[in-house]
């Protein structure tokens, strides 16, 4: 058994872009390569910010994600001692607060949009100032993989 596994941002290609957000959008994942196959586990928060629910954190086994039609890019982020895979990343991952619902449809305009506040639901008025959607890119670069760092589960590099 290897004593670390070799972890990778991973991003995926994105099949309906969001209106909200202005630019060219990949969903993110954090990629931990559990075999020499290149198959391992996807880390990620999924689900759809307009639904009541939000996001939620997900991880899966999957085979090589450069062998998936949707992969986009892949950069090494460093290595996972492979006595804290899984048990420790799902733990530490799984108690991140996910993306929660931050839109919803509005009958005034007739489509889905970025609401002010949930309760009571209030939307923001035409060129009023709009807090950022935060989805899976923030949810991975910003909480994830700082939470994983500070928590030593993802080592910047090891001696061979």
């Amino acid at each position: 058994m290897t004593q670390f596994y070799q972890v990778f941002l991973v991003k995926f290609t994105l099949s309906l872009q969001d209106p909200d957000i202005p630019g060219e959008r990949h969903h993110h994942t954090i990629f931990v390569q559990t075999a020499e196959d290149g198959s391992g586990t996807i880390h990620q928060v999924t689900g759809d910010v307009a639904s009541q629910d939000g996001m939620y954190y997900f991880p899966a086994p999957t085979d090589d994600p450069v062998c998936s039609e949707e992969f986009h890019s892949s950069q090494k982020l460093g290595v996972t001692p492979s006595s804290t895979h899984p048990a420790q990343w799902n733990q530490v991952l799984g108690s991140l607060p996910a993306p929660p619902q931050q839109k919803a449809f509005n009958l005034s305009t007739m489509r889905t949009e970025p609401f002010k506040t949930k309760l009571p639901l209030t939307f923001y008025e035409p060129r009023e100032p709009r807090k950022r959607l935060v989805k899976c890119t923030e949810w991975t670069m910003e909480s994830a993989i700082p939470t994983l760092k500070e928590n030593g589960l993802l080592i910047r590099q090891v001696d061979s």
